[in-house]
């Protein structure tokens, strides 16, 4: 299976995770505010203060965006190009966010793919800074409670990432036996996922929100994505018993790689490593 050497030492723990309860919702984006605003207010009006959601669809604009790039110093395995500002109005196809906290103020980690006003499809990672709503449009939404993602210096990758904590939970409905995850770099997402939901007694899985990014991809399909930095962003995705009785997951996501190439489908399972890291939620059902 492919792989990339990170700066710093691999953590003995491949991945973090922490239990919480959680509850499917969902809200709409408003007009007017930017993007990360209007998620935050969306949560807290139904008593969480982060979780993840799915976009499908929705309008932006002003937009600000990076795509993965070729790391220029060395100090990373890849970086991110220069931040592109596309004029007017940008569409979106679909989008995942995971949202959380950075130096005790929410943030988010949200990637997707849209159109821009030349017509084409782009993808890359939302900047939450300097992104509105334009247009305001519903979301579908897991908060969770007993746990928050939360940005801190990672020293294996040299770069400040979402991490699950734990947090005191509070009185919020929150139903669902939900695990708040970050997978590091270098093991195959599918596997990873099989494996954490067999050690946990999870028989059944879906999986909410999910951010990340894999070493190029291979999908089902027999298609592959050569280039090695991507950002990812999760379309749907479960874990159940496959014919011979044995957990696997099945992962339909979307992608942009650092040559601006998009693509969709069906990861395969064994030949998909990460690259940075992967965010998500699993709901026990």
């Amino acid at each position: 299976m492919r792989s990339i050497d990170q700066p710093g030492a691999p953590a003995p723990e491949r991945i973090q995770w922490v239990e919480a309860r959680g509850r499917a919702f969902s809200f709409t984006l408003a007009a007017g505010l930017p993007l990360l605003e209007a998620a935050r207010r969306g949560f807290a009006e139904a008593g969480f203060s982060g979780g993840v959601l799915s976009m499908r669809g929705g309008a932006l604009g002003p937009f600000a965006y990076v795509m993965p790039a070729l790391s220029k110093t060395g100090a990373n395995a890849a970086f991110y190009s220069d931040t592109f500002r596309p004029s007017g109005i940008t569409r979106l196809k679909l989008g995942a966010m995971t949202l959380g906290e950075r130096d005790g103020a929410p943030f988010f980690h949200c990637h997707g793919l849209w159109t821009e006003t030349d017509g084409r499809l782009h993808g890359g990672h939302i900047l939450p800074e300097e992104s509105i709503v334009a247009e305001s449009f519903a979301v579908e939404a897991f908060g969770i409670d007993g746990a928050m993602f939360a940005a801190d210096p990672d020293p294996e990758t040299n770069f400040k990432l979402f991490g699950p904590v734990g947090r005191a939970g509070t009185d919020v409905k929150a139903d669902s036996r939900a695990f708040a995850l970050r997978l590091r770099p270098n093991q195959d997402f599918a596997v990873a996922l099989e494996t954490f939901c067999r050690q946990h007694g999870i028989l059944r899985a879906r999986i909410h929100g999910g951010v990340g990014s894999t070493i190029g991809a291979h999908f089902t399909d027999g298609r592959t994505v050569v280039p090695f930095a991507t950002e990812l962003a999760i379309k749907s995705g479960s874990v159940a018993p496959g014919a011979d009785g044995t957990l696997q997951a099945e992962l339909d996501v979307a992608l942009v790689d650092y040559l601006g190439g998009i693509a969709e489908g069906r990861l395969m399972r064994g030949d998909n490593p990460v690259l940075m890291t992967m965010e998500l939620v699993l709901e026990a059902v």
